[in-house]
């Protein structure tokens, strides 16, 4: 396997004069992104805010822990960006659940214009989720004894416009990554929120060990289960179960004879990514939610047995995410749709009729490697509980966030590979042009 140079890469990136443009805009944007995420929104006291999240997490990470994270701690911290690319992020999911269940959506993705429409659709939506949720967090700040000095309903409304207003600009600022920067420009935005989290995490477990509340072989047994979990996570972001199938090619030699080109079909052993955990977090949820926004106390006893580390908890958690696995799988992958592509092509899978056959043949492969994923999802989600009550940790090592990290820098890795690779096939055409060019000014031939 060849080896690569990391400093020749570097070089490589940085005389890509398209690439590096792409580069820093987006460190640029994620830049604004960070500073806005520190501005602290008006006439809230931050310090009783943090000092709630903070007993929130030494009880076991808090219902609006995972949303904290997302946002980088802007929610925590009462910040203009506290609600963060999510409310993006959960319209486009509404959305995508809508095409699986509504035929006209699903008929519109398929069209340009309707991808269009429905980008417009997923911004409206985006201002009608942040506005509920920014009224909804002006009510759960005003609960918080001494957070809020006057709460009238002037405090609501401004916490509303601010919030919204800061969730479209980060919004926009996703959608200026996606088509001017590197590209996926939510996942990047929570990306680089995680990071800026995890190193406060990592200092604080240091000053556990220089304390004595962490010992140093409990520490070397933490990193190694560390290194193990994320080894294995990469292993199975880039696992797949790849189908043979022939596509018949024609030939220019002896009367257009046909061929059949060999490729295949990849099915990742964790097809749906993240988002089975996301939309098991966002079930599991609702009740602490109600509770913490209504203060009613049904509500409250209901949160309390829902609690993380709770025996009920982690039922319900991991039976909706093998739900929501099998669910997010069907919604993204449609063997009809592939069988059908392929006998357009008059491609087939060897040995399996083309048609309903092979439509059958898919959704058993993928049904099968579907649960050790489904599986995969549910141990890394309940990991970082489980390693927090073993080690005290100061920061939740796994689940959602590691998922996240791993996926987006993967991809991102991919995508910087991609311009590199295509910046030296448009040198390589260059040159040819030229050599050609060349040649038929001097009479020669080519």
């Amino acid at each position: 396997m060849a080896q690569v140079n990391p400093a020749a890469a570097v070089r490589d990136v940085v005389r890509t004069p398209e690439l590096w443009e792409k580069i820093t805009f987006t460190f640029l944007c994620l830049l604004v992104y960070r500073i806005g995420a520190h501005i602290t929104a008006p006439n809230i006291d931050v310090l009783a805010l943090t000092d709630y999240f903070a007993q929130q997490k030494g009880g076991g990470g808090g219902l609006l822990g995972l949303y904290d994270l997302f946002v980088g701690g802007g929610l925590s911290r009462a910040t203009v960006f506290a609600l963060g690319i999510m409310p993006y992020i959960s319209a486009s999911i509404f959305l995508q659940i809508a095409a699986a269940v509504v035929p006209q959506v699903d008929k519109m993705q398929k069209d340009e214009e309707g991808r269009k429409t429905i980008n417009q659709w997923t911004r409206y939506i985006t201002v009608a989720l942040a506005a509920m949720q920014a009224w909804g967090f002006a009510i759960f700040v005003e609960s918080l004894p001494g957070a809020v000095a006057a709460p009238t309903l002037g405090f609501k409304l401004q916490m509303m416009f601010v919030l919204t207003t800061g969730a479209l600009f980060v919004m926009w600022l996703g959608e200026m990554i996606t088509e001017r920067g590197l590209g996926n420009g939510a996942s990047l935005l929570i990306f680089f929120s995680i990071i800026e989290r995890l190193w406060g995490g990592i200092f604080s477990t240091f000053k556990f060990v220089s304390t004595g509340a962490l010992g140093a072989f409990s520490l070397l047994v933490l990193l190694a289960i560390m290194i193990a979990v994320v080894a294995g996570v990469v292993l199975v972001t880039m696992a797949a179960r790849r189908i043979a199938i022939q596509i018949p090619r024609r030939t220019m030699a002896k009367g257009r004879q046909r061929e059949a080109s060999r490729s295949f079909i990849p099915l990742r052993l964790n097809s749906s990514g993240v988002m089975p955990i996301v939309f098991a977090q966002s079930v599991i949820v609702v009740p602490g939610a109600i509770a913490q926004f209504s203060g009613n106390e049904k509500a409250r006893a209901i949160a309390d047995l829902m609690a993380p580390g709770t025996t009920a908890y982690f039922v319900l958690f991991s039976f909706l995410i093998l739900f929501f696995t099998y669910f997010y799988t069907s919604i993204i992958f449609n063997p009809v749709d592939i069988a059908e592509n392929l006998k357009k092509q008059g491609g087939f899978i060897p040995g399996v009729k083309p048609g309903a056959k092979t439509a059958e043949y898919v959704d058993t492969v993928l049904s099968r490697i579907t649960l050790p994923g489904a599986v995969f999802l549910t141990l890394i989600a309940v990991l970082p509980i489980a390693l927090a009550d073993a080690f005290s940790l100061p920061f939740a090592f796994g689940g959602t966030s590691l998922l996240i990290v791993v996926g987006v820098a993967l991809d991102t890795l991919a995508q910087v590979n991609q311009h590199l690779l295509l910046r030296k096939y448009d040198g390589f055409m260059k040159k040819g042009r030229v050599r050609f060019r060349g040649r038929q000014a001097t009479g020669g031939s080519f």
